[in-house]
């Protein structure tokens, strides 16, 4: 049976006197895979930090699940590149992790190879994966991405994409992610919400691509199309991809 992990109901989220979400009522069960899109300033980074805890609504509620193990990943790892720090030093800041937690974490976020590099020496993909593995540490039951592929390229975001897919198989876990992509989504979600300071539409991947509310926001430039990431499209597609990603 599937369960109610994080619910949000008519929350309402403003800064200083700026109303940045309204009315935005949302619940994410457990095991299912949960993509929001939406323009910049639309309040996605937002509604995340509201549902971690991170930041207090103005109006509305926001429920967890009883003990709920939330796994966070943050947009970017900022490091100074001269400071030495291996990848496995970072996983024990602030507290130490035990040596088979942080082995099997690095391994499913596919980094083991990785574990004494220097955190200054790690391409962007890399860093992504460091921090999806610090999010694994505390086993959770739900997995939440802000915009975790920007940055990348093409490949590098597919790749990424399926790595959540195959820890999502793995564990269960939920995942909500943001995506910093208007059309692009992992084929793999069950579920894409339009946010623009509110709920526009949600619903399969193909249903959301035909929506009007959809179109109306992102109908230009892609042919109002909802490009999904489709494990293919990684090998055989690259000028296509290319042209759909501008």
């Amino acid at each position: 049976m599937s369960r109610i992990l994080l619910q949000a109901d008519r929350l309402d989220m403003r800064h200083g006197a700026t109303p940045v979400l309204s009315d935005v009522s949302l619940a994410i069960r457990s095991g299912e895979i949960v993509t929001i899109v939406g323009p910049n300033g639309s309040g996605k980074s937002t509604l995340l930090r509201a549902l971690v805890g991170a930041l207090p609504p103005a109006g509305g509620r926001i429920e967890r699940a009883p003990g709920l193990r939330i796994g966070y990943v943050p947009q970017t790892l900022v490091v100074d590149p001269h400071l030495p720090m291996t990848v496995a030093r970072f996983l024990n800041l602030p507290h130490r992790v035990d040596a088979a937690r942080a082995d099997a974490a690095l391994t499913r976020a596919g980094m083991a190879p990785h574990a004494q590099s220097q955190l200054g020496t790690l391409s962007g993909g890399q860093r992504q994966r460091v921090l999806l593995a610090r999010a694994l540490l505390s086993d959770p039951e739900i997995l939440i991405l802000d915009e975790p592929t920007q940055g990348l390229d093409q490949p590098g975001s597919a790749a990424f994409y399926r790595q959540i897919e195959a820890i999502r198989g793995e564990t269960g876990c939920a995942v909500l992610m943001v995506s910093h992509e208007l059309h692009v989504v992992m084929s793999a979600s069950d579920r894409v919400i339009c946010l623009n300071g509110h709920v526009c539409c949600e619903g399969h991947p193909e249903q959301v691509a035909s929506a009007p509310e959809y179109r109306a926001l992102f109908g230009t430039g892609t042919g109002g199309a909802l490009a999904l990431y489709r494990h293919e499209h990684a090998h055989h597609h690259h000028d296509h991809d290319h042209e759909a990603a501008e």
